[in-house]
């Protein structure tokens, strides 16, 4: 089992407002990133923190890792690209994160 230092989240201080799969959900309130692929749980770590901060649109293009909106079945969905298949996908509304999910949508 791998665990990192994850900072203390309240309430008020997160942007991070739902997380629909269970592997992030747990890795991001716990710090448990066992149900994670290991390779890519520090780029994972990096992306949560990142997204947690958000405050505006120009913040989350900041991001980099290949950030875009998405069209067609996740239209509404922002995309940031983990590896070369998985992706974070979320939705993002007056600056707070929504539905944060980890795909294979190719």
């Amino acid at each position: 089992m791998y665990r990192y230092a994850i900072r203390v989240r309240t309430t008020d201080d997160c942007m991070i407002k739902t997380i629909t799969n269970k592997g992030l959900r747990l890795f991001y309130e716990k710090g448990n990133g066992s149900k994670l692929p290991t390779q890519y749980v520090p780029k994972i770590a990096l992306f949560l923190d990142a997204l947690d901060a958000v405050a505006s649109e120009q913040d989350i293009i900041a991001i980099g890792g290949g950030v875009h909106r998405l069209t067609g079945n996740y239209a509404g969905f922002w995309s940031i690209k983990v590896s070369p298949n998985y992706r974070i996908v979320f939705r993002y509304y007056k600056g707070d994160i929504f539905d944060i999910d980890y795909v294979d949508y190719h």
